[in-house]
């Protein structure tokens, strides 16, 4: 799982064009801390965002109101 989340990170920071608040967070982050503790740092945060839409049944919004 730590593996995925790992790539769905990455992948978040270099692939997806369409800007998100964890997007925009990610990459402050990595311009200070490089991409490798960027992407980890995504990682964990993803996870706790999944687990909270999980936990409240609600859908993903990409800027929280």
């Amino acid at each position: 799982m730590r593996t995925y989340l790992f790539e769905a990170a990455a992948s978040l920071l270099i692939r997806v064009r369409q800007d998100s608040a964890l997007k925009t967070w990610g990459r402050d982050l990595a311009k200070r801390m490089g991409f490798k503790h960027a992407a980890a740092a995504l990682a964990r945060k993803l996870s706790v965002v999944l687990h909270a839409m999980w936990r409240s049944k609600t859908p993903f919004r990409a800027w929280p109101v």
